[in-house]
């Protein structure tokens, strides 16, 4: 049994960056060897466990080989036959195809330092065509601190372009493709995610109507929100979005209607659907955002007003009336400062 430390965790530690956790690769072993060992079997396609101390994940070395559609068409082998470079060959880039052994010393069969070096991104075999995940996980990688900067190679790029020119990225599922976007709006660089997808026409059929991208924000749901704004809000209908990010869009919708009304009803019926009393602290902080500092001061003074109006009284009412009289009292509070 032999065991190395794989993946982006060496990635990181040649970059001066200190991995948030690592994996790792047993060759030589069986699952009954590992149990014996103490280890806690949790894979369900193939075995994965669990350090009894560490609780960091430990792998079987293990090939693959395509047999159906998507991420999840795959068939794996594993037994103690299978080399380190054999597992490494799977993997999806250079630059995450590194191993390291027990004295520290780097295996590196597919030149992924090099291509660190030279800030490039590049497949690790002609299997990347056979996954579109990795085409998403790809643009994913462009939103790293410290890989955003880099390149990728023009080999990868027809990759890409082939996976694009199919239907492989319509059998992952809707959830698989959230995950990687969430993942993608939590790192500063999440731009880069949508830049890539439009780049290379990997916007069917998740992103079918992206044409544009820009952020603001810091916050996910903020620059969700804004991904959805330059797009008319039209984008990425069969994804599990969130509810709080489904609201606050639908707040940022709102609130950019209610500079472009024109009448007093067309506002007053905005102002009244925007629940400012309930939304108060979310609005409070949407006013901070690029979009709206031009208008920031009138909508502060309408945040203000309504904050001011006394619906005590509603309380004693029922049915259509509380409506009515909701309405009544936005009139008579807006109706000299519209």
């Amino acid at each position: 049994m032999e065991i190395f430390q794989v993946g982006g965790s060496i990635r990181d530690e040649l970059l001066g960056i200190k991995p948030n956790d690592r994996d790792w690769v047993v060759v030589g072993s069986t699952p009954e060897e590992m149990e014996a060992k103490g280890f806690k079997a949790i894979g369900k396609d193939f075995p994965v466990f669990l350090h009894p101390k560490t609780k960091e994940a430990y792998a079987l070395a293990r090939t693959e080989k395509k047999s159906g559609v998507g991420y999840k068409g795959f068939t794996f082998y594993f037994d103690p036959s299978i080399t380190l470079e054999e597992d490494l060959q799977r993997r999806d880039l250079t630059i995450n195809a590194m191993a390291k052994d027990n004295k520290g010393k780097i295996i590196d069969p597919f030149n992924g330092k090099k291509d660190l070096e030279q800030e490039i991104l590049k497949h690790t075999s002609p299997a990347f065509l056979e996954d579109p995940l990795r085409a998403i996980r790809l643009a994913r990688f462009k939103t790293y601190g410290h890989l955003h900067n880099f390149k990728i190679a023009k080999e990868t790029q027809n990759m890409l372009n082939k996976i694009a020119s199919t239907d492989e990225l319509s059998t992952l599922s809707a959830e698989r493709i959230w995950m990687e976007v969430h993942k993608a709006l939590n790192r500063e660089n999440s731009d880069n995610f949508f830049k890539i997808l439009v780049e290379f026409n990997l916007t069917d059929p998740w992103f079918t109507n992206l044409k544009k991208v820009s952020s603001d924000g810091s916050e996910p749901r903020y620059k969700w929100a804004e991904i959805q704004r330059v797009n008319n809000f039209k984008l990425a209908k069969n994804l599990p979005v969130p509810n709080e990010f489904k609201k606050t869009t639908e707040i940022i919708k709102k609130t950019l209607d209610l500079i472009a009304a024109t009448s007093l009803q067309d506002k007053l019926g905005i102002i009244e659907a925007l629940n400012i009393p309930r939304h108060s602290k979310q609005l409070e902080e949407i006013l901070q955002l690029r979009i709206f500092r031009k208008d920031k001061d009138y909508l502060k003074s309408i945040i203000d007003t309504v904050q001011k109006i006394d619906f005590s009284g509603l309380i004693n009412l029922q049915g259509s009336k509380v409506s009515e009289r909701k309405k009544l009292l936005y009139h008579e509070a807006f109706k000299s400062r519209l």
